[in-house]
């Protein structure tokens, strides 16, 4: 998939520029700024849009998801909620080496009781 990056660096594009950009209609964009918490671009005192970039990447990254995966849209509510922060998969990886490491401590013990036991007879 080519990449659907702005070839102008500006801070705000409206959404009729995002629709052009992403090749979506602007009641998709909308549709899916209620469909996923992500995607939240602030309004002007006009009350438009104002997309940023990492608003443009999100809008792509759910393109990709809805269009290219074929993911539904809870599908890739999920998908986004778990790979939104990076730091959430490195706490469950520590998560899981405490728990492995616990488990690792309560055989030793058990062991050591064992031996104990013959030990004192």
């Amino acid at each position: 998939m080519p990449e659907l990056r702005p070839k102008i660096k500006k801070l705000y594009y409206s959404i009729g520029e995002v629709s052009k950009l992403t090749n979506l209609k602007a009641y998709v964009l909308r549709y899916w700024e209620t469909e996923f918490a992500q995607l939240s671009p602030p309004k002007n005192r006009a009350g438009n849009r104002t997309y940023r970039q990492r608003d443009i990447d999100i809008v792509i990254k759910i393109r990709n998801l809805l269009y290219d995966k074929k993911y539904t849209i809870e599908g890739a509510k999920i998908f986004l909620t778990k790979n939104s922060d990076p730091n959430k998969n490195q706490i469950k990886q520590s998560d899981d080496s405490i728990r492995l490491k616990k488990q690792n401590i309560i055989k030793i013990q058990s062991e050591l009781k064992k031996i104990l036991e013959i030990i004192s007879k």
